[in-house]
């Protein structure tokens, strides 16, 4: 349960590695709790014509509402920071993460990156987060 929050415990580290239980713990927590916030924010069974009411079109609490935009841009940073770090878990750069720009194939590349296991031993990111010593019978 710690890995969820470690990433809020980083809030900007931008350095280091991160492991995929991390990554997806945290991407599980901001979800279920946008996932609520947001379904707490809309209207329930409104399922009127916006065309004819416009208040059909409205939040059905407006706190929840800055409730949950506020939570999303507070989770911003930490969420680009533990992304990051889980790239660098696999050797590379931090700057992978703009081929998720590229429509449909980027963001499949990403997740492919996101779901494989992280660089055995340490790499230039850093030690390995799950703590392998890597292979050093190469000398």
């Amino acid at each position: 349960m710690s890995l969820m929050f470690e990433p809020l415990r980083k809030y900007a580290t931008f350095a280091g590695r991160a492991r995929r239980k991390e990554y997806w713990l945290f991407t599980l927590f901001v979800s279920a709790v946008s996932l609520i916030l947001f379904r707490l924010s809309a209207p329930i069974g409104n399922w009127a014509d916006p065309a004819t009411d416009p208040e059909s079109l409205s939040f059905g609490n407006e706190a929840i509402a800055a409730a949950l935009g506020l939570f999303l841009l507070l989770m911003l940073l930490p969420s680009l920071a533990v992304t990051i770090r889980r790239l660098h878990d696999s050797n590379r750069s931090g700057w992978w993460w703009f081929i998720g720009l590229l429509p449909v194939a980027g963001g499949i590349i990403l997740l492919i990156f996101y779901f494989m296991d992280g660089t055995a031993g340490p790499n230039r990111f850093g030690a390995d987060p799950k703590g392998r010593g890597g292979d050093d019978s190469a000398d």
